[in-house]
């Protein structure tokens, strides 16, 4: 029996577990299993694998980046991103690798406009690095926002006028996550318009309280769901390559 989880602490929302179990019985995979591993400390990753004989591991929020030191091998993706989401175990040694930021952009792209728009990322841990390097790729200018000093904004900064002049708006922060749904970055939401594309990460609620407010607005919405299964997908091939 082949073995693989997601790691993440706290990791009991993921919908990984199911969704990897409905693609083995698609499949016709009989001789997988997959977990949602709860782990406090990413110090223990290497015991989790020996003692759970782990094939592959996705990786989730707060490990993406404290991951790394404890891999062998990283692959360019990740390199550049310096987040990983996808491990591969392979006699032994573990190799990195960051399948987020596909996920992101075949998600984005059906609603994005022709004509050329700048995005606000909001938060900069792990998963905002993957949807920096997919914004790259397509070519979409993009600032950042955070409490810390690592961003180009603060949530102070953020007026009116820089909500409007950004057309995509992404959040990448664990606000609005089950059970604290209740909570969502604090922007002048009425700023938000007709034009706006405002993407979730999160998708669990199906809808949270930062597209909820956005969409009173009148803006295209898209939560993380479709993120995730794109992401696992590609994972998976990773795995089986």
């Amino acid at each position: 029996m082949k073995k693989y989880g997601v790691i993440g602490f706290p990791v009991r929302h993921s919908m990984s577990p199911a969704y990897f179990t409905e693609k083995f019985g698609l499949l016709g995979v009989s001789d997988c299993q997959y977990a949602a591993y709860e782990l406090a400390n990413i110090a223990d990753i290497k015991k989790l694998i020996v003692q759970e004989n782990l094939a592959g591991i996705n990786v989730t929020v707060p490990h993406k980046q404290t991951i790394i030191p404890f891999l062998d091998h990283l692959s360019e993706a990740a390199k550049t991103i310096k987040a990983v989401n996808t491990v591969t175990v392979k006699n032994g040694i573990l190799y990195g690798d960051n399948t987020d930021y596909m996920g992101f952009s075949s998600s984005i792209r059906e609603l994005l406009p022709t004509e050329k728009i700048q995005a606000l990322i909001f938060g900069t841990g792990g998963s905002s690095l993957a949807v920096r390097y997919a914004l790259i790729q397509m070519g979409i200018p993009y600032k950042s926002v955070s409490r810390g000093a690592a961003a180009d904004f603060t949530y102070d900064d953020i007026t009116p006028r820089i909500v409007h002049d950004h057309k995509l708006l992404i959040n990448t922060t664990p606000l609005g996550m089950f059970p604290d749904i209740g909570t969502c970055v604090t922007i002048p939401y009425d700023a938000i318009g007709e034009t706006h594309v405002c993407y979730d990460l999160i998708y669990t609620p199906e809808e949270t309280e930062f597209l909820r407010r956005s969409k009173e607005s009148g803006a295209r919405l898209k939560n993380g769901l479709e993120m995730l299964k794109t992401q696992a997908d590609h994972a998976w091939d990773i795995w089986n390559s």
